[in-house]
């Protein structure tokens, strides 16, 4: 229950004399002031807020913030901060004028103009707004990162007629960093660097570069596109996310890379298991070990062919896969890809995660599968190991195939309680597979054998709560993407 917080909004609203409905349409006016206009209508709003007011529910971060550009007030003083005096109240944003001797009111986080800014300083604004930093810090930042990067552009130019070891180590750092980043930042907020870091590998093909340095761009943009691709598909655009890895595709085969053709195969396998098209995501996975057959890069090709023969009926193969995968695990392997890490590898809590994905799928299965994905739930718990990174939703998607093998075992307490770690995932990193799985689970929670169950029901509808909050952004530029 969130009791206190719940009082706090009731008291500031109230402070200032401002009905619900009026509450509501300051919180619409906050969100269109900071580019977000997909808040819902005033009257959704007003439920929210009434919820959310009662202690049932807390607002998720973005209605924090504009909670926070409404009452004028730092992130870090949400719930905290006293009742405003009468005479300091502020009107809503977007007001033509105040009274004279009013106290303007401060900039908040969700407020920060960007205009002429350099396009990677959003990313680090989203992330840092989150984290509850302060106002000033956040403008010193920018001017930082901003300085980083056009020092960046400078030396790009410096070597415009050839591909300079600066520009090359320095777009090399940037898809090592992006490819840790995916996994472990929100997704929206790294996708508009990667495209900046794309374009800028791209221009570099575009002024005519000598045919030795060429396979290293094409490498590159490889992996780019994956990487954009895969932000793609947890933001739910899936037509984008194919043209994308399609891409990547064209350019790691131009240039016969065995490595980079095996990822973006997974990518393009997972992809297409998450559209439902299952035998073309294991004909794609067994075409990806092709090219690596080996090491952890050949055991999540295995295991994407598990997660398809499964759901194609083909118990044998799906429990094959997983063998396979657990046996060639630990081979000795290396590349490019697997020293940049991140998004370009698997970590031991996401092996496991995927197996047990895939024996819960096998009807006769669901013992091995809980205790695979209990495992992978105990990694995540332990926390990622040096050469690992860990995806935030890993553990959340790894709790809802496990509370989806326990309602099938008739375990409603157990899957209730498995339940928690996706239920508490804040509404920035709810990505289109977690949004998906858990439609499975609500479905399921409406299964004959829970009819009659009032615990099923109020899962049902927390879930039916919970989804209405996702990640789910809007990529104008996205669908225009050719290249």
């Amino acid at each position: 229950m969130l009791t206190g917080i719940g009082r706090w909004l009731r008291q500031q609203r109230e402070a200032r004399g401002w009905a619900r409905r009026e509450m509501a349409n300051r919180l619409i006016q906050a969100a269109q002031a900071a580019g977000d206009a997909t808040v819902p209508s005033i009257e959704h709003l007003e439920t929210y807020i009434r919820r959310w007011e009662s202690g049932r529910h807390g607002p998720t971060e973005r209605y924090v913030l504009y909670y926070c550009t409404v009452f004028s007030i730092r992130p870090s003083q949400f719930g905290t901060a006293p009742l405003p005096p009468p005479k300091t109240l502020a009107p809503a944003p977007g007001t033509p004028s105040q009274s004279r001797g009013a106290r303007p009111v401060p900039v908040a986080p969700a407020m920060l103009d960007l205009s002429g800014r350099h396009p990677a300083v959003a990313g680090f604004v989203a992330h840092h707004v989150i984290a509850g930093a302060d106002v000033e810090n956040i403008a010193v930042g920018q001017d930082v990162v901003t300085a980083a990067h056009y020092a960046t552009d400078l030396a790009e130019q410096a070597e415009q007629h050839r591909v300079g070891e600066t520009t090359t180590e320095q777009l090399h750092a940037d898809v090592r960093r992006l490819a840790r980043l995916s996994d472990t930042s929100e997704p929206s907020a790294g996708f508009a660097d990667m495209r900046r870091i794309r374009d800028r590998t791209a221009r570099l093909l575009a002024r005519g570069i000598r045919p030795c340095e060429q396979a290293d761009v094409y490498f590159l943009l490889g992996c780019l596109h994956g990487l954009m691709g895969n932000i793609a598909v947890r933001l739910g655009y899936p037509d984008p996310a194919e043209q994308l890895i399609r891409a990547g595709w064209a350019h790691a085969d131009l240039i016969g890379h065995s490595p980079l053709r095996a990822q973006l195969r997974t990518l393009m396998s997972a992809l297409m298991y998450w559209r439902g098209r299952y035998a073309e995501a294991r004909e794609l996975a067994l075409d990806g070990l092709r090219y690596v057959p080996e090491g952890w890069p050949g055991a999540c090709l295995h295991l994407q062919l598990a997660r398809s023969a499964a759901r194609l009926g083909d118990t044998e193969a799906a429990q094959q896969a997983v063998r396979d995968a657990d046996e060639i695990r630990n081979q000795e392997h290396t590349d490019e890809l697997v020293q940049m890490g991140g998004q370009f590898a698997l970590s031991r809590a996401s092996h496991h995660r995927l197996a047990g994905a895939a024996l819960s799928g096998i009807e006769d299965a669901g013992e091995e599968a809980g205790k695979e994905l209990e495992r992978a739930i105990e990694l995540y718990d332990e926390g990622p190991a040096e050469d690992e990174d860990h995806w935030y939703a890993g553990k959340p998607l790894a709790s809802l195939d496990l509370a989806m093998v326990r309602l099938r075992s008739g375990a409603l307490d157990a899957a209730a309680a498995a339940l928690d770690p996706a239920l508490s995932l804040p509404a920035m990193l709810r990505v289109a597979q977690v949004t998906t799985r858990l439609a499975a689970v609500r479905d399921e929670l409406v299964a004959p054998i829970y009819r009659r169950s009032a615990q099923a029901r109020e899962l049902a509808e927390q879930i039916e709560e919970f989804s209405r909050e996702t990640i789910i952004a809007r990529l104008h530029t996205l669908h225009d993407d050719r290249s």
